[in-house]
């Protein structure tokens, strides 16, 4: 029994070393991440905690805190991984995050460089002071109500690349493949279920390739510096490394044991010179310097520690803070003065999803996950560009009429909105039905008519599109009938549509529809939106029982 015991200790050994357990921690959270994102559609959502990634996330919660003044539901169990990381230091960035584990993997498939220049690449480089400068940046801008932290932070950019950039691409690979599979005369509905928008032939991201881009830009900086995102740019890692300075546990160098070979940096995911003083900040607990390590002079412990060999607090002067603080006190202002936030400079284009907040308010809530836009069964839900509302607006949730509209009784967009900026409504509300009635329906802006390119109007060609398709009753889009002689001499009777505003609700199902495809006939601006008192179309309501 000694001798199988002593023959099974060291595959036993190599089986439980730490590092193993946290390549099983990233693949079990890499792979709850893609459930999360692909649970995000309409006949899967029921249940699952698909933001949960997001309402982990500290920077998420401590940005929104900032920017309104409290914590928005569940963005509270963020404290759980504070409380991790100050137990145990950035064990997050390298047992967690989906993206750092996608670094850490596109590194070691593509990294063949020799042993010496693995050494050089991963000491600590004073660059690394830049991620910390970005979140004192981020933050600062969200206490002055600029919410822009979704642009770097990890999380939502895992999200945001998968939800609007590479589900599409997986869905219409799965679509020829099924393609494919019945034309040799064997079924492929199957496939379809796998999709992350089953039964939808294709979705459209407006802006999405820019999205993928940037996405792709970091992943693929690995191959000139490892884990050049993580170390070089994340705020949430940044935010991390901070709490980390004081961890309970760290890794702890036996200067004693230490015969300076340095192989321990061969594998450093974080730079953070575990060979000299440790770099307690920048350190992602990823356990490879302990493997790594010949002579077991490190290890991962809350006894015994030298202080001497550690440097807790990130190498950031106080030249470095004072500059990023006056950034980020200038670029807040900056990106609102030149955006289309207020209502005297609002954008017309600017429409929101059912149930989203004041747009001030909006744009201190949304982080751009892009999960409204993910679950939206129609797509008419699109990540804003800079023609909407400039830079501040970037990659937030607009309606695009011109794609889709959106359905009657659908509030799917309400309840994956993990900070509020879509607040929960119910079908009834959305509809000013029941207890709402007073209050009248959620309206999204207003619909017009151009009659220099409507069919009955300007070309004497019967068309009732916009009207038949007109949801609310009494309809919002109705027509008089007029006898017209057209310019080929026949006698037609045209049904010429006007709008009444006082019923219009903007779900757009009239712009998605109209027969002119270049430039609908028909078009909703966000003018008359329920959000806004002073984004009016009329002076006062002529429908008490659907006020205005």
């Amino acid at each position: 029994m000694s001798r199988l015991r002593a023959a099974l200790a060291p595959r036993l050994n190599r089986w439980l070393r730490l590092t193993r357990v946290r390549v099983f921690s990233q693949v079990v959270f890499f792979g709850l991440f893609l459930f999360a994102v692909w649970a995000t559609w309409t006949s899967r959502l029921g249940g699952y905690p698909v933001s949960a990634l997001l309402e982990l996330d500290p920077l998420v919660m401590l940005s929104t805190v900032l920017a309104t003044g409290y914590v928005y539901k569940l963005l509270g169990w963020a404290l759980i991984i504070i409380a991790i990381t100050f137990l145990f230091g950035r064990v997050f960035c390298n047992w967690i995050c989906p993206y750092g584990s996608l670094h850490q993997f596109i590194g070691w498939l593509f990294d063949n460089r020799p042993a010496h220049r693995r050494i050089a690449q991963n000491r600590y480089h004073p660059a690394q002071f830049l991620k910390y400068s970005l979140l004192i940046v981020f933050l600062l801008m969200s206490a002055m109500g600029a919410l822009q932290i979704g642009l770097l932070d990890p999380i939502v950019m895992m999200y945001r690349a998968m939800a609007t950039f590479f589900a599409p691409i997986f869905d219409a690979a799965l679509g020829r493949v099924g393609a494919a599979t019945e034309g040799l005369g064997a079924s492929g509905t199957w496939l379809d279920s796998l999709k992350f928008a089953p039964g939808v032939e294709h979705r459209i991201f407006v802006g999405s390739f820019w999205i993928g881009v940037i996405f792709l830009f970091f992943v693929l900086m690995n191959l000139w510096k490892p884990r050049f995102f993580c170390r070089f740019v994340c705020p949430l890692g940044a935010l991390l490394g901070v709490i980390a300075s004081r961890s309970v546990f760290r890794i702890n160098r036996i200067v004693e044991k230490c015969t300076d070979c340095d192989l321990c940096l061969s594998r450093c995911e974080g730079a953070s010179d575990p060979q000299a003083q440790v770099r307690q900040a920048e350190c992602f607990a990823c356990m490879n310097c302990i493997d790594d390590c010949p002579e077991n002079a490190l290890e991962f412990t809350a006894l015994r520690q030298d202080r001497s060999q550690v440097l807790p607090y990130p190498d950031l002067s106080r030249r470095k803070i004072v500059f990023a603080g006056a950034l980020g006190l200038i670029a807040a202002p900056a990106l609102r003065n030149s955006g289309r936030v207020n209502d005297e400079n609002f954008s017309a284009k600017m429409i929101r999803p059912p149930g989203s907040v004041e747009e001030s308010e909006f744009l201190e809530r949304c982080i751009k996950c892009e999960q409204c836009i993910n679950v939206c069964p129609t797509n008419v839900l699109q990540p804003a560009a800079l023609k909407e509302g400039g830079i501040e607006a970037l990659w937030t949730p607009v309606m695009n009429f011109r794609i889709a509209h959106c359905q009657l009784k659908c509030t799917l967009c309400s309840e994956v909105c993990p900070t509020g900026a879509i607040r929960r409504i119910e079908v009834a509300e959305k509809l000013g039905e029941g207890p709402y009635r007073e209050q009248g329906p959620v309206r999204l802006g207003t619909a017009f008519i151009d009659t220099n390119r409507c069919l009955p109007w300007a070309n004497q060609v019967p068309c009732v599109v916009c009207e038949e398709v007109c949801p609310v009753a009494p309809k919002a889009i109705q027509t008089y009938d007029e006898e017209d002689r057209d310019v080929f001499g026949k006698m037609v009777i045209l049904n010429k549509p006007f709008i009444v505003p006082d019923l219009c609700i903007g779900c757009g199902i009239c712009e998605a529809e109209c027969p002119v495809q270049d430039q609908p006939a028909v078009y909703v601006t966000a003018v008359g939106e329920s959000r806004s008192a002073n984004r009016k179309l009329l002076l006062r309501s002529r429908t008490p029982a659907r006020p205005i």
